[in-house]
C-alpha cells in the first residue's frame, strides 16, 4: 500500500496531554477540564499558572505562595541586563526575548553532567522573567532606563508598570491579565510541539523554551497578531474595511487574523478579546482600533459569503489581540512577545509533562529523492554536475 503523507501532521495524533483540549468543531477550549468561557472572566493568570503547573486551581494559601515566588524571580541577572544595552536598538523584540531567555541558562546551576534541573520552580522563574525582559527592552530601545520589577503587582500589572513607571488602571491590568489567561495554552500548537520535541531529547527547560520562542516568531503562528495590526493600520477607518477586504481577496492574499487551522467555528478566545477591546477602547478613548477591527471582520464575512456561499470565516485569537494591545500602548512589533508572556505557562507545563513520561519524538519521512547508486569520483562526473 502507498504511504499516506499528512502534510503539516494535520489530523495526526502524536501524543496525549492533560493540560488543554481544543475542540475545533464546537469551538471549545478547556484547561484541565475548565472551560475558557469560565476562566477568562473569573480566573487570574496566576491561577492559570498554578492550574497548568500543579494540576489544580489554587486555594488562597497556594495562590499567595505562587505570587510571592513569581515576585521574587522577576529581576534579571545584572550581566544580562547590561548586555541588552549593547544590542542594536533596531533589533526585533522577539529576537531579543529569544536570546535573553537562552542566556538565562548561563546563570542557572548545573549538575556534574552540566545539566540544568528542570522542575516547577525553573518554570516559575521563566514565567516571572518573560515580562521583565520584554518591558526592559521596550525601554532600552527607546533610550530609557529599565524600571525594576515590583513583587507586589500581578504579572500583567507589573509588565505595564515596567513600561511606564506608573501603576496601571484596573481596566488596563484586567485586560492584559485576561489576555494572558486566554493565551496560556492551546494543546499541541506549533511552538508547544517544538518545546516538547526539544524536551524529548532531554534538552533542558531553557533550551526547550528557546525552541518554542523561535517557532512562535513566524507569521503563521505568534506573528499573526502583528500582521493583523499592520492590516488595521492600513485600513485606518471602518469605512475603508470593505474596499480593503475586496482588494486583498482579489489579489489572492489572506486577511491576517481571520480563520483558524483548528476551529471550524469562531475561536472561543476571540469573543472575550473582542469584548475586552471594546471596553478598553472606551476607557482610553481609542475607539478607532476596535471599530476598524470589527468592520474588517464583518466585511470579511460578507465578501466571503458573496464569493463562496455557505462558507463562513471568523476572527481568531490574533485578530482582536491587535486592538487590545494597541490600546494598552504596546508597539505592534512587541505583540508576539506578549503572546509568549502568556504562552510560557503552557510551554513550561508541556515540557514538564513530556519529561515525566518521555520518549524521543522521532517521526518518519517519505523519501522522494533519486534511487541509490554508486559514488562517482570527481574526475568522472559530467561537467553539468548531473548524476551519470
Amino acid at each position: 500500500m502507498p504511504t499516506v503523507v499528512d502534510r503539516g501532521l494535520e489530523g495526526v495524533v502524536v501524543g496525549s496531554t492533560q493540560l488543554s483540549n481544543v475542540e475545533g468543531t464546537i469551538g471549545r477550549l478547556t484547561y484541565r477540564g475548565y472551560d475558557i468561557d469560565d476562566l477568562a472572566p473569573n480566573a487570574t493568570f496566576e491561577e492559570i499558572v498554578h492550574l497548568l503547573l500543579y494540576g489544580q486551581l489554587p486555594n488562597r494559601h497556594q495562590l499567595d505562595a505562587l505570587k510571592r515566588e513569581l515576585g521574587s524571580c522577576r529581576a534579571l541577572p545584572e550581566p544580562l541586563l547590561r548586555a541588552m544595552h549593547s544590542v542594536p536598538k533596531t533589533a526585533w523584540p522577539m529576537e531579543v526575548l529569544r536570546t535573553v531567555v537562552s542566556g538565562l541558562g548561563l546563570f542557572s546551576p548545573v549538575n556534574a553532567q552540566g545539566e540544568h534541573h528542570a522542575d516547577v520552580h525553573t518554570a516559575i522563574e521563566l514565567i516571572a522573567k518573560f515580562p521583565t525582559i520584554v518591558a526592559a527592552w521596550d525601554r532600552i530601545r527607546r533610550d530609557l532606563d529599565p524600571i525594576s520589577p515590583r513583587s507586589d503587582l500581578s504579572q500583567a500589572g507589573n509588565f505595564l508598570y515596567m513600561r511606564t513607571g506608573k501603576v496601571p488602571h484596573a481596566i488596563e491590568e484586567d485586560s492584559l491579565d485576561t489576555y494572558f489567561v486566554l493565551l496560556a495554552d492551546h494543546s499541541f500548537n506549533a511552538s508547544t510541539f517544538a518545546a516538547r520535541v526539544a524536551a524529548s531529547t532531554r534538552a533542558d527547560m531553557y533550551a526547550s523554551v528557546t525552541a518554542a520562542l523561535a517557532t512562535l516568531q513566524g507569521d503563521l503562528h505568534g506573528g499573526a497578531a502583528t500582521a493583523a495590526y499592520r492590516t488595521l493600520s492600513e485600513v485606518k477607518t471602518p469605512e475603508n474595511a470593505e474596499p480593503y477586504v475586496r482588494d486583498i481577496l482579489d489579489r489572492g492574499r489572506r486577511i491576517m487574523g481571520m480563520g483558524h487551522r483548528e476551529y471550524k467555528v469562531r475561536d472561543p478566545r476571540a469573543r472575550h478579546l473582542e469584548a475586552m477591546a471594546k471596553e478598553l477602547a472606551q476607557h482610553v478613548g481609542g475607539e478607532r482600533w476596535y471599530e476598524t477591527a470589527h468592520a474588517v471582520e464583518e466585511a470579511s464575512r460578507k465578501v466571503l459569503q458573496e464569493r463562496k456561499p455557505g462558507n463562513t470565516i471568523y476572527a481568531n485569537v490574533d485578530f482582536y489581540t491587535a486592538p487590545v494591545l494597541a490600546d494598552l500602548g504596546v508597539p505592534g512589533d512587541e505583540f508576539t512577545c506578549l503572546f509568549a508572556c502568556g504562552r510560557i505557562a503552557g510551554w513550561a507545563g508541556h515540557i514538564l509533562e513530556q519529561l515525566a513520561d518521555n520518549r524521543l519524538i522521532r517521526p518518519q519521512a517519505t523519501y522522494e529523492g533519486p534511487p541509490a547508486g554508486p559514488y562517482v569520483p570527481v574526475e568522472q562526473r559530467p561537467a553539468n554536475g548531473a548524476r551519470g
